[in-house]
């Protein structure tokens, strides 16, 4: 049971100009506009068919956090448009299958897997799984995460420590166990928020120098995380530099894993896999007390068109999406 105040991640959380805690679910806007790069003539999350290619069930699509909100519209998106197996998951079997039922009266049939992306050994028994059955995967989103509610009465220490726990340190676990498996013009889409833009302009000059270094490596980015959580224990976070923000920091560090996930891929020749970080939009669920002005299908476009980018693709790679376009993440 999540603890007081604190919420799974449907969308992301932004500052309002008036305060550094007096937080809003979500940010920017996505228009329904762009047209997907991989045809939806056929649909392998629809019940496969006897002339199905062994290439094509191999495919292997997978969501974490999917169950609701942001992360089951992606589900839902890359049924229709992704050649291949999608794997909704959750935390709790009983949403998760609920979840893949509500889908199916549509007509399309993603496979359910559980996940806890904060329990390693859910981690390792997915990977298995996919290691076992697909030998690979294909498409990555990592959607899950939290965030406590501005109300929240939880100690920021509290915040802090469960926060980045979640949404960094277990999302780059995630990463570590599953990229072995990524095959050759893979897709990785990190969602991140626009909070995390905010939470950098909070930053200090010092912090703000690393975060956007090109030279910074996944040891330096985890280091300052651990950082951020021991200073907030100690009441010093904002005296060494860092934001009044968990949420924020948290999502800095998915911005910049996922930039240098992208410079990693590229100095080891890996072949076309393509690593991107995105912001969803303010969006209309839960986590917004459904104040969002996007459905969530609008808030799956970007995550989605990430996951679906063309073999080949030069941009965007190793960078921040918000709009379906490429964003100046240092603002």
């Amino acid at each position: 049971m999540p603890p007081v105040g604190l919420h799974n991640r449907d969308s992301a959380y932004f500052y309002k100009a008036n305060g550094p805690r007096n937080l809003i679910t979500d940010q920017s806007v996505c228009r329904h506009t762009y047209q997907l790069h991989i045809s939806n003539t056929k649909e392998p999350c629809v019940k496969a068919k006897t002339n199905t290619s062994v290439e094509m069930a191999n495919k292997v699509a997978v969501v974490t956090g999917s169950n609701k909100g942001v992360g089951f519209a992606i589900v839902r998106a890359l049924c229709k448009n992704f050649k291949g197996d999608v794997i909704l998951t959750a935390r709790n079997p009983e949403l998760g299958h609920a979840a893949v039922q509500e889908l199916e009266k549509e007509g399309l049939h993603p496979k359910f897997h559980q996940l806890d992306i904060s329990d390693h050994a859910s981690v390792t028994a997915l990977r298995d799984f996919l290691q076992n059955t697909y030998q690979g995967i294909d498409v990555l989103v990592n959607n899950a995460g939290i965030a406590y509610k501005a109300a929240s009465t939880a100690p920021f220490s509290e915040q802090a420590e469960v926060t980045l726990k979640t949404n960094y340190f277990s999302t780059l676990d995630l990463c570590e166990t599953l990229f072995p498996l990524l095959r050759p013009h893979a897709r990785v889409s990190n969602v991140s928020s626009m909070v995390s833009q905010f939470a950098l302009a909070k930053c200090s000059d010092a912090l703000k120098a690393r975060f956007v270094s090109t030279d910074i490596t996944m040891d330096e980015l985890t280091g300052i995380m651990k950082k951020f959580v021991q200073s907030a224990q100690n009441g010093t976070h904002q005296a060494e530099g860092f934001p009044e923000s968990s949420y924020g920091m948290s999502k800095v560090g998915v911005t910049v894993m996922s930039m240098i996930q992208q410079r990693e891929m590229d100095k080891k020749g890996a072949d076309d896999i393509v690593i991107n970080a995105c912001c969803p939009g303010y969006v209309d669920t839960d986590m917004t007390s459904h104040k969002g002005k996007l459905t969530i299908d609008q808030g799956a476009e970007t995550p989605a068109y990430l996951a679906l980018l063309p073999p080949g693709v030069k941009e965007p790679r190793g960078q921040f999406v918000r709009e379906l376009k490429v964003a100046d993440w240092k603002m």
